[in-house]
């Protein structure tokens, strides 16, 4: 019996174990269990220090460090409650991932004993080594100090483990110079510098209350789970997280029957479980379902602040991959893990609100909401047509070259849906006024006639990059492996600079003189409504119209990279204090780096399976048909068939050994990022046509990888 059959034989076995703590596990009684959360600051701080907290988390005013100590001791004292033993400072380098380093609250006395130790220090700064993370240059091997600082906007939460607890506190990371070495940093300057421009259009308006403007994110994350006993098995999902491998099963995802199916036993319990995991978090883990894709899952929160939502949505993947494994499964975040079948993907529905709680982008029931609406709106469609370049280099990574564009996301051309009744107003602001919509009735504003707009008055177009979704955009092409605060933290700036071109306007007209919104409005219509697509993204006559209207089209990462480092990307960021140049630079730099770092990977450990696994398995094969002698025909024609295919597979990892080779004698980290793109790339690409043909003809038996019929119904 082989691994393979091993393992099938044992997934047919598997039952769900029963777990009765659910009955006292209800989301309600749970949730935010783990959390330091305003409840839990109002029991452990004394009300002058928890009134000037919550000023500051609520963007009020800055924190006062001499609170801090007092903070610290009510954090100490709640978490050792709790049976932590350790904190850490949990931080987002450049990385992709997340990074912590943990200490303990124990300092060892004189006489021999130990106190629980826990100053405002502690808390709000910590010093983990600078150099060791991606930089882009900012720091150097011999330049290591950099420092962590509390972000106090994002909770504090517990990370429980059977063995103990630890303490966690989300931080932004920057370096000795000043310069910030990670995602947070950015994001936070981005919802600044928004909500600053947004209060002086709000001011217009004549909204005088609202003191903070800021953005919310809602998250929907799209990923496979497969049996781990079989993922084991396949050295390219360990060491890639996709396949790099697999001919076509006989049935893939063409009945469709997968989406929004009965969910299995197996995968339901493991939602069950994140979902209280996640609760516990304070995560507001929403809804849960099949996708696309056999063996395909998507789970989706209720949004909330960008900056919370964001620091959520890595706890949310790190939960997924903790749990996983708990119930015999493997959790893949890979853009696209199988071939032939969809990928997976990240829809971020975006909005902005005050801290009055008025959402931005939500359709009014007056005339006067309505033309605050449509001003924001249009904003937004400025800042995607103007910004489109660098926002497509914010999804930019070698995942999402495998699935942008691929009938299962949108192609990489930014767009913008509205829907037809939309569409049709912002048609007729073009024209210079607005009188009707195509649902509703007209609403009388003075000598300019807006239409009322009611909710949800859009349908839905998934090939489209930017969809709007009755009162929220949804960025739809975000890699689901990716964190999100770099692609929100470009639509925040990119938003910025549209609601400051706005409120520059809006300062030389009287305020309520809609008759001069209109025309503003109208002007900044005209000069960007080649953004604006109601049709099939994913047809060939979109991309030749497109070309016809001006958009920027970079298929791949290499073609979307530059756009980061023109002159008007370095405007943008440095205009609005979100980046400097270097701080550009770097993020330029590391995401050229990794392009190459992942190619180079995924191309070695193809070479290394098709040499050692694959190779064997075929000469194996032929060894078992030579065996068999030359008195059949049909066995002479499959001898010649498998040992064709198999001078084939020697002759590909050949090339693709010598593809690669020269593309790391490139003169630049851009040259060796193009000559992946466009030798090593291809190479591996045309191994694994080899691969896959001879998967179809080698023994069952004897094939080394689990096959795709096995991963994606076996489970």
């Amino acid at each position: 019996m082989t691994a393979r059959t091993s393992a099938i034989e044992a997934i047919s076995k598997h039952e769900v174990a029963g777990n009765q703590e659910y009955l006292a596990s209800a989301g309600e009684a749970i949730y935010g269990e783990y959390v330091f959360d305003e409840r839990v600051q109002r029991e452990y701080l004394a009300k002058p220090v928890f009134k000037r907290l919550r000023r500051t988390i609520d963007g009020l005013e800055p924190f006062d460090t001499v609170i801090a100590d007092a903070v610290a001791h009510g954090v100490k004292e709640w978490a050792m409650a709790h049976g932590a033993t350790h904190y850490t400072h949990w931080f987002v380098p450049m990385t992709g991932s997340t990074a912590e380093k943990h200490d303990s609250f124990l300092a060892p006395q004189p006489d021999g004993s130990t106190i629980a130790e826990f100053s405002g220090r502690n808390l709000i700064q910590g010093e983990p080594d600078a150099s060791s993370f991606p930089s882009g240059g900012i720091r150097a091997t011999f330049e290591a100090r950099g420092y962590t600082a509390w972000d106090v906007t994002s909770p504090i939460f517990l990370q429980v483990e059977p063995n103990g607890v630890t303490l966690t506190i989300p931080t932004a990371y920057v370096s000795f110079t000043g310069e910030a070495l990670d995602h947070k940093i950015p994001l936070l300057r981005s919802q600044e510098a928004l909500g600053k421009q947004a209060l002086r259009v709000l001011r217009w308006f004549g909204n005088t209350s609202a003191e903070r403007v800021f953005t919310t994110i809602g998250p929907e994350q799209e990923y496979f789970l497969v049996d781990r006993r079989l993922a084991e098995q396949r050295p390219d999902l360990l060491l890639t997280g996709r396949t790099l491998f697999g001919a076509p099963p006989p049935k893939g995802q063409e009945l469709e029957d997968q989406y929004f199916g009965s969910i299995r036993q197996r995968i339901l319990a493991f939602m069950m479980d994140l979902d209280r995991e996640l609760w516990r978090l304070g995560i507001p883990a929403k809804t849960r379902h099949n996708e696309v894709a056999p063996a395909q899952f998507e789970m989706a929160p209720v949004f909330e602040p960008t900056s919370v939502g964001s620091d959520h949505n890595m706890l949310v993947m790190s939960t997924m991959r903790k749990l996983a494994p708990k119930h015999g499964l493997a959790f893949l975040i890979h853009e696209k893990p199988f071939a032939g079948i969809n990928g997976s993907g990240k829809h971020n529905n975006w909005s902005m609100s005050t801290d009055e709680g008025e959402n931005l982008l939500d359709p009014g029931t007056d005339p006067h909401a309505n033309a605050q609406f449509l001003a924001f709106l249009i904003a937004v469609i400025r800042a995607v047509n103007v910004h489109a370049d660098v926002l497509r280099a914010s999804i930019a990574d070698a995942g999402q070259d495998h699935r942008l564009g691929a009938n299962e996301a949108p192609p990489a051309i930014m767009s913008i849906f509205l829907g037809s009744q939309l569409e049709d107003v912002i048609s007729q602001i073009e024209q210079g006024s607005a009188s009707a919509s195509k649902q509703g009735g007209s609403v009388s504003l003075g000598v300019t006639t807006l239409p009322e707009l009611p909710k949800d008055a859009t349908d839905s177009n998934r090939t489209t990059t930017f969809a709007f979704t009755g009162n929220k955009f949804e960025f739809r092409a975000v890699g689901s492996s990716a964190p999100i605060y770099w692609p929100q933290t470009v639509l925040n700036t990119a938003v910025a600079d549209s609601l400051k071109s706005l409120a520059d306007v809006l300062d030389g007209l009287t305020p309520g003189d809609f008759d001069g919104l209109t025309k503003v409005l109208s002007e900044i219509v005209k000069a960007n409504k080649q953004v604006l697509f109601e049709g099939n993204g994913y047809s060939e006559e979109w991309h030749a119209e497109a070309a016809r209207r001006g958009l920027p089209n970079n298929p791949t990462t290499v073609d979307a990279l530059p756009s980061l480092t023109t002159d008007k990307a370095k405007a943008l960021f440095a205009d609005f204090g979100v980046l400097s140049e270097r701080e550009l630079n770097a993020r330029a730099d590391i995401a050229w780096e990794r392009y190459v770092k992942v190619s180079n990977i995924e191309a070695s450990a193809a070479l290394d399976i098709a040499r050692t696994m694959i190779l064997p398995a075929a000469v194996a094969y032929l060894g078992q048909l030579s065996a068999a002698g030359p008195s059949s025909r049909g066995i002479t024609h499959m001898c010649e068939k498998v040992s064709s295919l198999a001078d084939d597979l020697v002759d590909a990892v050949h090339d693709l050994e010598h593809a690669q080779h020269e593309a790391h004698e490139a003169s630049s980290l851009v040259a060796e990022a193009t000559a992946f793109k466009d030798r090593v790339i291809p190479a591996q690409g045309r191994l694994r046509e080899v691969a896959d043909r001879l998967e179809a003809h080698v023994a069952d038996d004897l094939w080394p990888l689990p096959k795709y019929r096995e991963l994606l119904f076996q489970y």
